[in-house]
């Protein structure tokens, strides 16, 4: 079954994980994009880890990671609520060559933005320069600093999948089997990037025969990027009724792009009184 996450926990280390297997949620996002294959596999590969890290929300809210710089691949983005409902994109300069991470990205930087549903609270964000040689690199130095926790991540994308293997040490773990972090990771670095998108019982088995997991039920993932007619007719009230004349008698046409999830909207000069209709005369 594809566009799941699974968690699994090794039953005799104190050592947890997760396999992400992306299909038609990974397709949906880059469908009628024309990405090349260079910025498409890192969008994939950000995809695939948001949605391990954003599987651990407690609470409903939204999380967001951006992978910006000022090389060729100019800015990768990728958001996941609660319910691990996915949307993204990538945008480039000019078409993109393969090369050092370090180079697609010139003076890179990874953003991460929390936002909870609660009002009053403002979204945590969270700005560290890139440090690695690939995406899967680039989080796991992040999370060792952020959550002070060894983790290892292995991260695949193509035209068709989105895949991820996800480690993480727990504090009792040395006391369990003081060798248990670094076999179990050697196992897992041998994994090769297609088997990935193996089902999760199948990659499990075969990195791991020899250790006891238990396997957790799957948890549905989903692309959603719905049109949202009503919240970009809001943002036009809030120019004002002159400020939207103006732009109509400029050009015609209000044409507003939703990049993130590539809807394009086009209002005439009937937007006008829909948005600020004239109050009706009274008679007395």
């Amino acid at each position: 079954m594809m566009d799941t996450i699974r968690r699994f926990l090794f039953e005799d280390l104190d050592i947890r994980g997760a396999v992400v297997r992306l299909g038609p949620a990974w397709q949906g996002m880059q469908a009628r994009r024309g990405y090349g294959v260079v910025e498409r596999n890192l969008l994939g590969e950000l995809t695939a880890v948001t949605t391990l890290i954003g599987n651990n929300l407690k609470q409903p809210g939204r999380i967001s990671f951006q992978v910006q710089g000022h090389g060729p691949v100019r800015m990768l983005v990728v958001d996941c609520d609660e319910q691990l409902r996915l949307r993204g994109m990538a945008k480039t300069e000019t078409a993109v060559a393969p090369a050092p991470l370090a180079h697609l990205f010139g003076d890179g930087q990874l953003v991460l933005t929390l936002q909870t549903n609660a009002a009053a609270e403002r979204p945590y964000q969270s700005v560290v320069p890139l440090e690695g040689t690939t995406l899967a690199a680039v989080f796991e130095h992040y999370l060792a600093q952020s959550e002070q926790t060894p983790t290892r991540l292995w991260l695949a994308a193509n035209e068709n999948t989105a895949s991820g293997l996800f480690l993480q040490k727990l504090p009792a773990a040395d006391e369990r089997d003081p060798d248990g972090w670094n076999r179990v990771t050697q196992l897992a670095a041998t994994v090769e990037d297609a088997e990935l998108a193996l089902p999760a019982e199948i990659l499990l088995a075969r990195l791991f025969s020899e250790e006891t997991l238990r396997l957790f039920a799957p948890q549905p993932v989903s692309f959603h990027c719905p049109r949202d007619e009503e919240k970009v007719l809001n943002m036009l009230r809030t120019l004002g009724r002159e400020e939207v004349a103006d732009m109509l008698a400029e050009h015609d046409e209000i044409v507003i792009q939703d990049d993130i999830c590539n809807h394009e909207y086009r209002y005439d000069a009937e937007v006008l009184n829909h948005l600020f209709p004239t109050p009706s005369k009274m008679r007395h």
